[in-house]
């Protein structure tokens, strides 16, 4: 069976930018092993499979090129484009079904995507010297008053806060150890950032996964959702109500990105929290299951 899959670059920051995601649609015929296949075949970091939903207007899931996970950001960037240049949506608000939850996207007249994630929830610090010893750093290249932790508005990542750009630009990373403590916390995998920047962002970012077959990642959605809330948390950006705030990220790969996070705040809690971005660079592949 010959499946159409769209790929595209999301949170582009240029031609050469983004994070490359796939995106099949009408998949309601499909099963999960054939999705696993095709996800497989593709091997991006994340490939989106869209289908008819009773409670939203789609549903979509997601697949690694090894696993299934709950909610990927730049994946939904991506499907929302694809139904867009397909002529299956118009800009507008829409719901997706996603093992996540029930969420909200928003495609915009400039053709920007927002997508609602889930309001944070901040799970156990952890010690720096063993998420040193797995980045072949010390931890005096760690920002000293922030901690490692786990925090999730969809998916559980470790935050990492270092220094400067030099030094997460030079992290050589043990795989095998990241994949192995990321199993040991239950989590997706490490989120390293400095408060530094390129461009006047809010931080400049790096995102491992091998657990789930990602060794690195150009731009993750759901990361800097929770990223803007772990800074808004430890007092690094400032909230009054609404506060627009951008990341960098895939630099050190050459694929710049750029994330938007839209926190929304009352007194110290995060109401809501929206990531987005654009997407570019749509083409059509054909892969045999």
């Amino acid at each position: 069976m010959k499946v159409k899959v769209y790929t595209l670059n999301s949170f582009a920051k240029c031609i050469e930018g983004g994070n490359p995601a796939g995106v099949v649609l009408n998949t309601d015929a499909l099963s999960e092993d054939d999705m696993k296949k095709i996800a497989g075949i593709i091997g991006f970091s994340e490939t989106a499979f869209v289908m008819k939903s009773n409670f939203a207007d789609f549903k979509v899931r997601f697949f690694t090129p090894n696993d299934e996970v709950d909610i990927c950001g730049h994946a939904t960037i991506a499907t929302f484009s694809t139904l867009l240049s397909q002529g299956c949506i118009k800009p507008d608000k829409y719901l997706q079904e996603t093992k996540a939850g029930v969420l909200s996207v928003e495609l915009k007249g400039d053709l920007s995507i927002m997508m609602s994630q889930n309001t944070p929830s901040y799970y156990q610090t952890i010690g720096k010297q063993e998420i040193a010893d797995s980045l072949n750093i010390t931890t005096a290249e760690m920002i000293e008053e922030l901690p490692i932790q786990i925090v999730s508005t969809g998916l559980r990542d470790i935050f990492i806060p270092i220094k400067n750009i030099d030094m997460v630009n030079a992290i050589k990373p043990n795989l095998e150890m990241v994949s192995k403590i990321s199993s040991k916390y239950n989590t997706i995998g490490y989120h390293i950032f400095t408060l530094e920047s390129l461009n006047s962002s809010n931080a400049y970012c790096r995102n491992l996964a091998p657990l789930y077959g990602i060794t690195e990642e150009s731009a993750t959605g759901t990361s800097n959702g929770a990223l803007a809330c772990y800074l808004f948390k430890y007092g690094k950006i400032k909230s009054d109500h609404t506060t627009h705030i951008v990341f960098e990220q895939g630099y050190s790969m050459g694929k710049p990105s750029e994330i938007i996070v839209d926190l929304i705040t009352k007194g110290k809690e995060v109401i809501e929290v929206k990531v987005g971005g654009k997407a570019l660079n749509l083409s059509e592949i054909e892969v045999e299951i």
